[in-house]
């Protein structure tokens, strides 16, 4: 993974991708968007997790102001990468909602532009710890998990050996040195067998691939971090990376 370590430090302006690569779990190929979604072009399915609408205007609500655009800007996203892979179906890992009244904080255009979305093709929420009950306004159906296949999606990845799991919850990120300078990107982790998506949601945060969380579901340093640039992303192997 050499070449694919050094291409990480390019400038990201400079990477000209031609194709989105791929991963496989358990055989079944994924390809990787730079914007944080998962395409199953076999199923026409779309995946993304962690989108967290309204999480600015909830931190506004305690008094820590951001603009309130995340909302707005994570649904751009997604009508983009619709439009450019019509999708039969998406799958929203979980955590779509920051909290239980996100819906009702939300902008009335943004409302309208997810619900347009949502039901003009197969939606489905993946229940998270911070919406638990998305809201119905939506449509779509809501579920614990969704299996298709050999895979199972869900929003909290559960403990070594979870073959085929497809989840979120965790926002991962990683970090590499390459010719001296430190970058740290979103990314996809997988070692084959399972892949934690990156949060897809503009103001989620990111957990380091090597914190300790992990342990227990990418044990030891087989696997690799396909860390998000600006027009692509590139797989870099654990041992490559740094902590925090």
């Amino acid at each position: 993974m050499a070449y694919a370590d050094a291409q990480v430090g390019q400038r990201e302006e400079g990477i000209h991708a031609t194709a989105h690569p791929s991963l496989r779990v358990c055989g079944a190929r994924f390809d990787l968007m730079p914007e944080g979604a998962a395409w199953l072009a076999d199923e026409r399915l779309l995946v993304v997790a962690d989108l967290h609408l309204e999480k600015g205007s909830a931190f506004a609500s305690r008094g820590l102001p951001l603009p309130p655009y995340d909302t707005r800007a994570t649904i751009a996203r997604l009508e983009a990468l619709a439009a450019k892979l019509k999708p039969q179906t998406l799958v929203a890992l979980g955590d779509s909602f920051h909290d239980g009244d996100a819906e009702h904080r939300m902008d009335e255009e943004d409302a309208a532009r997810l619900s347009r979305l949502s039901r003009s093709l197969d939606w489905v929420w993946i229940a998270g710890n911070h919406d638990p009950v998305p809201p119905r306004a939506f449509g779509g159906a809501v579920m614990e998990e969704l299996r298709v296949g050999p895979l199972t999606f869900r929003h909290e990845p559960q403990a070594a050996p979870s073959t085929g799991e497809i989840a979120g919850h965790l926002h991962p990120c990683a970090a590499v040195r390459v010719r001296g300078r430190r970058l740290r990107r979103r990314c996809f982790a997988s070692d084959g067998m399972r892949m934690i998506m990156p949060a897809f949601g503009a103001y989620a945060g990111g957990l380091n691939v090597l914190d300790t969380v992990y342990d227990d579901l990418l044990p030891g340093f087989d696997f690799h971090a396909w860390m998000m640039g600006a027009r692509t992303v590139i797989p870099v192997s654990a041992r490559r990376l740094e902590a925090d």
